[in-house]
C-alpha cells in the first residue's frame, strides 16, 4: 500500500487474485454427497460467503505487512480467531437436529463434522495467503505474477485435500447382507443374536416381510477398536437410517466381532444401504496409530 493509505494498482491486483483463489479454493470444498449436508441453497450460501471472508483476511495479510501497518494486521488476527465460532455455530445447529432425525448423529460425529467446516474456512485463508505472498516476491509482469501466485495456491490447496482426507469404514472393513430370523421375542441375524426386545407381534411381522440387516466386517482383528466405538456405530446407524429411512425399529450389536446393523425401512435396498455404510467416514476421536505403540496389537506381545 502507498503511505497516504491508498491502494496501489499492484497490490490491488495482488488482494483481488489472491481473494478469487481462496473463494475458489472454499467452494471447490463445498459439496454435497450422499449425506446431502450441507443443505442446498441456504447452507452453500453461508459456507461460501465465510469462506469468501478467509480469504479475503488471507489476502490482505501481505499488504498490510508490507505498508507496517500492524494495528491492521492486529485486527486481522482478532478476526481470524471469530472463525472458531463456525465450529461452535455448526456443532449446535447439528444437535438441535437431532430430535427430527430418524436417528441420532452422536456427539463424536457432529464434533468430527464441525471440525471440518471450521478446517474448510482456514483453506481459503491459507491459499489467499501463500498467492498473495508468491506474487509480492516475483517482480514480473502482472500476468506473469498473477499465474504463478495461483499456482501456488492451487499446489497448496491440493496438498491440504490430500493431508486432511479422512478415511472412510470401507477403508477397514466389509458389508455383507444378513438373514433376518426370530425365535420367541429374540432377534436372529445370520445366527447372531442381536437383540431379545422382538417379542410384539408387530415388530415381529415388520422384520420377518420388511426388515434388513447390514453385517460389517473388519478387516482386521485390531479395527474392532474403530468400528465397535459406540460413536462410529452411532454414525454408520444414523447414515443407513437416513438413507433408505426408518420406519420404526433399529437395533445395532456386537458378535464375534461384527457389527450387525437391523432396521425397517422405509426404502428397502441393500446396495444404498451397503454403499452408506462404507461411506461413512470414521472419526477423529476413535482413529489410532498403532505403529507408535510399545506393543503388537494384533498378536499382543512386546516387541
Amino acid at each position: 500500500m502507498e503511505n497516504n493509505g491508498i491502494i496501489s494498482a499492484t497490490d490491488l491486483t495482488m488482494i483481488v487474485t489472491a481473494t478469487i483463489a481462496g473463494t475458489l479454493a472454499r467452494a471447490l470444498t463445498i459439496k454435497q454427497d450422499y449425506r446431502q449436508y450441507p443443505s442446498h441453497p441456504n447452507g452453500y450460501l453461508i459456507h461460501f460467503v465465510t469462506g469468501a471472508l478467509a480469504a479475503t483476511l488471507g489476502a490482505f495479510i501481505v499488504p498490510t505487512l508490507m505498508s507496517k501497518n500492524f494495528v491492521a494486521v492486529t485486527f486481522l488476527s482478532l478476526a481470524i480467531q471469530q472463525f472458531r465460532e463456525v465450529r461452535k455455530t455448526e456443532r449446535e445447529s447439528l444437535r438441535d437436529l437431532e430430535g427430527t432425525e430418524f436417528t441420532i448423529r452422536g456427539d463424536s460425529y457432529m464434533d468430527g463434522i464441525a471440525k471440518t467446516f471450521e478446517a474448510r474456512n482456514y483453506f481459503a485463508l491459507l491459499v489467499a495467503f501463500i498467492t498473495s505472498v508468491t506474487m509480492q516476491l516475483l517482480n514480473l509482469p502482472v500476468w506473469i505474477e498473477v499465474a504463478a501466485g495461483s499456482l501456488a495456491g492451487l499446489l497448496l490447496f491440493v496438498f491440504l485435500r490430500r493431508f486432511t482426507k479422512g478415511k472412510q469404514v470401507k477403508d477397514i472393513a466389509t458389508v455383507s447382507q444378513g438373514k433376518i430370523e426370530i425365535k420367541g421375542s429374540e432377534l436372529y441375524v445370520d445366527g447372531l443374536l442381536v437383540t431379545n426386545a422382538a417379542g410384539e407381534e408387530e415388530a415381529k411381522k415388520f422384520f420377518l416381510e420388511e426388515g434388513i440387516a447390514a453385517v460389517i466386517h473388519p478387516r482386521e482383528p485390531h479395527l474392532r477398536i474403530v468400528l465397535e466405538h459406540f460413536g462410529q456405530r452411532q454414525a454408520m446407524l444414523f447414515e443407513a437410517a437416513r438413507a433408505i429411512g426408518k420406519k420404526r425399529y433399529s437395533f445395532q450389536n456386537l458378535m464375534e466381532g461384527k457389527v450387525i446393523i437391523a432396521l425397517v425401512p422405509i426404502v428397502h435396498n441393500f446396495e444404498l444401504m451397503k454403499e452408506t455404510v462404507l461411506n461413512t467416514p470414521l472419526l477423529e476421536s476413535v482413529k489410532k496409530t498403532h505403529r507408535l505403540m510399545n506393543v503388537n496389537v494384533t498378536g499382543g506381545k512386546t516387541k
